[in-house]
């Protein structure tokens, strides 16, 4: 097939998803092309995100435990205006959906780090994979994991809901940035797959009355706010820009006061932070008992060395890469080699303002793709979805060996058995 030829053919498919974001920034972002895989990588790749997210819920007790101090909290890079709020246990997971990021090294998964709170990639791998692989005649290894997201959503909202002890339905809100494409119509999709009556409204048409309720346009008290794809880091940032007020830290005393709930919950917000993998490999390299010998395998098997600072590998001599605790996209990342000089980084830097983790440097693999302008080589990246703990649809992104926001979203098929 030539050039013009998958143009013409990418362009009609994706014409038909006019809820699809194929194309961001003005550049190509869903490609017209497919990655086989085999039942066994299939198997490990659920197999490395159920032991995975095992290890993190885990931890999260430790953390979420009486014997954890602020002052752990504010070392490991948490806002001390969120120290009340990551103390609060309201949902039966510690986060309903989040996102494993990861990579093969001598075939076995490497953790790069967990979306635990606000991840995206997800209308594309429950809804638009499974499409390609109709589209290219293949098995979609996803096939059923838009009915578990639609079941975990679900469950998720029934719980709050008995935990609210409310004669009525609750007013149900899924909100984001409106003028984000990505945000928007991700949050709409998960919408959709509510069974309880909701509504969309745009973040800036929420309205706080301090210390009482967070309103809705209608001037509705909002019970459950959905915000998936709004991080709390950014969250508390914000204020009025009228009165100049911190409308976003007033939010959350509402969620620590029990006057509003919000999903993913806290506990998700506390996995967020990459120094949790920082905690774990540590524990690791104790060998505490914390950890059966059966998870100490697993953190072995699946974790790169992860520490506060970067002392251990320049001693060492091993390249690594800094990281913020906080950050997506590949923002603000840099990569060191042996003697300690960075040698590539990421040009955004929107997240200097958090404490770094610094993680021992692995490759990507690469692969071929077919984009809109021919045949290209790119580095690979798996990301697998943890559904309330359990392991779900997975898929590729493809681009530089930092992924950020301009790679692509490279679909997954099945393989025939031979």
């Amino acid at each position: 097939m030539n050039v013009l030829e998958h143009l013409k053919k990418r362009n009609y498919f994706y014409s038909k998803l006019p809820d699809f974001w194929a194309n961001l920034y003005g550049t190509e972002y869903g490609l017209y092309d497919i990655q086989t895989v085999n039942d066994e990588f299939v198997f490990e790749t659920r197999e490395f995100a159920k032991k995975a997210g095992h290890l993190f819920f885990k931890t999260a007790q430790l953390l979420q435990s009486n014997t954890i101090t602020d002052d752990t909290f504010l070392q490991m890079g948490y806002p001390k205006e969120t120290i009340s709020f990551l103390r609060q246990r309201k949902s039966p997971f510690p986060t309903i959906i989040g996102r494993f990021d990861s990579v093969i090294v001598d075939g076995k998964h490497k953790l790069l780090e967990f979306n635990a709170d606000t991840p995206t990639f997800i209308y594309e791998l429950f809804k638009v994979n499974g499409l390609l692989c109709q589209e290219f005649g293949l098995n979609n290894p996803n096939e059923l994991e838009e009915e578990r997201l639609r079941t975990a959503i679900n469950r998720a909202l029934s719980s709050a809901i008995d935990n609210m002890e409310k004669d009525s339905l609750p007013n149900i809100v899924f909100t984001s940035h409106e003028d984000n494409i990505e945000d928007k119509n991700t949050v709409l999709y998960l919408q959709k797959l509510t069974q309880y009556p909701s509504k969309y409204v745009p973040l800036d048409q929420l309205r706080i009355v301090k210390g009482e309720a967070l309103l809705d346009p209608d001037n509705q008290v909002i019970n459950i706010l959905y915000r998936q794809t709004f991080p709390i880091e950014s969250l508390i940032k914000d204020q009025d820009p009228t009165t100049h007020e911190k409308v976003g830290e007033q939010l959350l005393e509402l969620v620590n006061q029990n006057k509003l709930l919000i999903l993913n919950p806290p506990s998700a917000f506390l996995l967020q932070n990459k120094a949790i993998m920082s905690v774990i490999w540590g524990l690791h390299e104790e060998a505490s008992p914390f950890f059966s010998e059966e998870e100490h395998k697993w953190i072995e098997d699946y974790f790169l060395p992860t520490y506060l600072e970067p002392d251990q590998f320049i001693k060492d001599k091993v390249k690594y890469v800094k990281k913020p605790v906080f950050g997506r996209e590949g923002d603000t990342i840099e990569i060191f080699d042996e003697s300690g000089e960075k040698v590539e980084e990421d040009k955004n830097k929107s997240y200097t303002d958090y404490i770094p983790v610094y993680q021992k440097f692995v490759e990507l693999p690469t692969t071929t793709y077919k984009t809109e302008n021919g045949v290209k080589e790119g580095h690979m990246m798996i990301g697998t979805f943890l559904l309330n703990g359990a392991p779900s649809a997975f898929g590729f992104r493809v681009g530089d060996q930092i992924t950020n926001n301009l790679s692509y979203f490279l679909p997954v098929g099945l393989k025939e058995k031979q």
